[in-house]
């Protein structure tokens, strides 16, 4: 049994640990189920959820890339209605938290799953802000502080559990977005959101994803979201949950360190269905050979 303190008090919340996995690479744990224990997870972060189905985008939506991967899966959901009736009552047979990605089009459509959500027995709310707003010709809400700020009031006027909004890195200042969440009432921010990338088929000349552009995740972004975790938590007073590239306990004690209260481990499952665990125990042993009795003293350390 570890001596060391794992305990996270954000948002709220006691986590049992900082752990967490990011929307999208667990859906709601189904599939990992019978290889990770569930119950030792600070939290799982489900898949996003719209206030309908979504389809997603055309195939092929995903290529391996160096260091990394892009998805353009178009953020496919079978929406709340049935996230509501089975996804909830499954993670509730598990000692973990609970926190609902929640994506959208327009404002109306964030407020009206965040509406439905304010019964449900979940801890927190992650908003996918990276989502293109189609009354503003399809600007993402997550590059434009004004929509981020706006979208953030909205969502907080209807809200029962804590907020947390997830940023995007595709922004020349990701300071001011952090702002504009701030001064909306956010409860808490993540990120980052995966990097706009291209990958081309030089053989046959075309687009290697059916969308031309994708979302870049992996490894090959951490420097990048470790950089932008830094300028957030100088830039506001806001928690944050950091990902981008996490596969180890090392690359979560860099996230930490930088800022980060949380973690969130995201396209290491797909390869190491077991990340999330090898970095739990990996915080605990660096802790110990430390002499760290509480992973709280490491966050925010470097100046």
């Amino acid at each position: 049994m570890s001596k060391v303190n794992t305990k996270i008090n954000i948002l709220g919340i006691e986590f049992k640990n900082p752990v967490t996995v990011a929307s999208g690479t667990f859906g709601s744990g189904m599939e990992y189920g019978d290889i990770v224990d569930l119950n030792r997870l600070g939290a799982v972060t489900t898949k996003g959820v719209a206030n309908v189905p979504w389809e997603g985008n055309p195939t092929p939506r995903v290529a391996e890339t160096y260091g990394g991967m892009l998805n353009a899966i178009g953020l496919q959901n079978p929406g709340i209605d049935l996230f509501l009736e089975r996804d909830i009552p499954f993670l509730k047979k598990y000692d973990t938290k609970i926190i609902v990605n929640v994506c959208g089009h327009a404002a109306e459509e964030y407020v009206e799953v965040v509406e439905r959500l304010q019964n449900s027995s979940v801890d927190a709310l992650e908003i996918n802000i990276s989502c293109p707003n189609v009354k503003q010709g399809g600007i993402a809400f997550g590059t434009d502080p004004h929509l981020a700020e706006e979208v953030t009031k909205r969502i907080k006027t209807v809200a029962k559990q804590p907020v947390i909004m997830k940023l995007s890195p595709n922004v020349t200042n990701i300071a001011e977005m952090a702002r504009a969440v701030e001064a909306g009432g956010a409860d808490g921010v993540s990120l980052i959101n995966t990097l706009t990338g291209m990958k081309i088929d030089v053989n046959r000349r075309k687009f290697l994803l059916a969308n031309k552009t994708g979302g870049m995740s992996g490894p090959a972004v951490k420097p990048v979201a470790v950089r932008m975790v830094y300028e957030v938590h100088n830039a506001v007073k806001l928690p944050i949950i950091g990902m981008g590239g996490i596969q180890n306990a090392e690359d979560a004690l860099e996230f930490m360190m930088a800022g980060a209260s949380m973690v969130s481990v995201g396209t290491a499952n797909f390869f190491n269905p077991r990340a999330t665990l090898d970095v739990i125990e990996g915080l605990e042993e660096w802790c110990e050979k430390q002499g760290v009795k509480d992973i709280n003293e490491i966050i925010g350390c470097v100046r």
